[in-house]
């Protein structure tokens, strides 16, 4: 039998029985460090991928992965569509990564009601739009109708602009503060050359809980938004393409960068993509300081468990000098005493693990299930804190928790090359 394998276990199995000695509490205490460490690091970690993953889909829901509009469109998002033919269309659908491709058409303008008013962007939407996003968003009413384009042919994706629905979806802040519910009517102005008036039916109420978002679009339908731009059938204010997942933008960017190059003709020449982190940069760069925040944690909880473990094993050691003594008396080498030492930290450390998983999954999953903590989604975006459990996460840090604070165990562990057998056989 391995020998420092064996006298370890010997020693941690008679800690309880240990009362009178300190090693009771030295590994009580050391048992709670690592413990608490790891329950903190899994917290930290899954709350923080469960923030990115709503967030993301918060924003793919209401935007793309990618983007292609007129770059002149920047400057003046109303005066310059660009063209959704459908040799670019069909190009698009056709690349390995994406998953739908829509026209939609925006328009800015104000909506006013007897007492307030409120600047807004009427963003209309395909009647083939995937509205799993929108969907699951609404919290009173129904979408706007979108009615499929007449007059459609095998040369356009989308056909004329005669019907539309002149239905509205407001997002909540919207409709609470212009004192609007389900059914009622309300009025819209757009400038141009003269200011045009529309009256809008409101048929649901969506929230994101995303202020630049719910600050800011009306969802309406294709139609109703190209009548008021006075646009053809295939023009429109951006081309969203959604791909399968995120990790797909790197690859896919540059082959539609390429596929608007080849198609572009003078119409169309100006047609640029930008991904979704280009778009909403300023998201993107708040998600990438979640992560920054989340190594700090690490090292912090990483730090404090080995503070913890290195301490323990200090007592542990000193308090076991006379039986180290014993053992060098009876030839056992200054390696073999410290992988003893070593392989009774290893004990402790496990145990913390298991116990710091039991409680940090519990809270997870009641987390998960319940949501029983509840956040402003003013200021973080959601109602209550999101929880992602990510298996290989949880493996990773328990692993890297393991290794690493056994590793800082080895240096203190040559302490006990300095005892000596006379000495030691006499220590009290």
């Amino acid at each position: 039998m391995n020998f420092p394998f064996f006298v370890a276990r010997r020693f941690f199995s008679n800690v309880g029985a240990e009362q009178r000695r300190a090693s009771h509490l030295t590994t009580t205490i050391a048992t709670t460090g690592v413990a608490i460490g790891l329950i903190v690091m899994l917290l930290s970690v899954c709350i923080i991928l469960g923030f990115k993953q709503v967030i993301t889909k918060k924003v793919e829901g209401f935007g793309s992965h990618i983007e292609i509009l007129d770059v002149s469109s920047l400057a003046a998002p109303d005066a310059y569509p660009v063209h959704a033919d459908a040799s670019l269309l069909k190009g698009l659908k056709s690349l390995p990564e994406v998953r739908s491709v829509s026209p939609i058409a925006q328009k800015m303008g104000i909506l006013k009601t007897k007492n307030d008013y409120m600047g807004i962007t009427l963003k209309g939407i395909p009647s083939d739009y995937d509205t799993t996003f929108l969907a699951s968003s609404l919290v009173e009413g129904r979408l706007p109708k979108r009615v499929r384009e007449e007059g459609r042919s095998s040369n356009a994706e989308e056909g004329s602009v005669s019907s539309a629905s002149n239905e509205i979806l407001l997002s909540r802040r919207q409709a609470d503060e212009l004192n609007l519910k389900v059914g009622d009517r309300v009025f819209a102005y757009f400038f141009e050359e003269t200011i045009k008036m529309r009256r809008f039916k409101v048929c649901g109420i969506y929230q994101s809980n995303m202020a630049i978002f719910d600050k800011t679009f009306v969802i309406s339908d294709l139609n109703t938004v190209r009548k008021l731009n006075h646009w053809e059938g295939d023009e429109a204010s951006v081309i969203e393409v959604r791909l399968k997942g995120m990790e797909s933008i790197e690859q896919t960017l540059p082959q539609v960068e390429s596929l608007c190059k080849q198609l572009n003709d003078e119409s169309s020449k100006d047609r640029k993509a930008f991904s979704i982190v280009e778009h909403y940069a300023s998201v993107f760069s708040w998600l990438q300081l979640l992560d920054f925040n989340m190594i700090v944690i690490l090292v912090l909880m990483l730090c404090v468990s080995g503070f913890t473990m290195v301490s323990g094993l200090f007592i542990l050691i000193l308090e076991r000098t006379q039986t180290i003594g014993v053992l060098k008396a009876m030839g056992a080498t200054n390696t073999k005493i410290r992988n003893v030492f070593l392989h009774f930290a290893g004990f402790i450390i496990v145990r913390g693990l298991v116990i710091g998983d039991i409680v940090a999954l519990s809270l997870l999953f009641a987390q998960q299930r319940f949501g029983f903590i509840h956040l402003d989604p003013a200021n973080y975006y959601v109602e209550t804190v999101p929880v992602e459990i990510n298996v290989w996460a949880l493996g990773l840090v328990n692993v890297g928790t393991l290794v690493l604070t056994t590793l800082a165990l080895v240096l203190p562990s040559y302490m006990v090359s300095r005892i000596q057998p006379s000495k030691a056989i006499k220590f009290e």
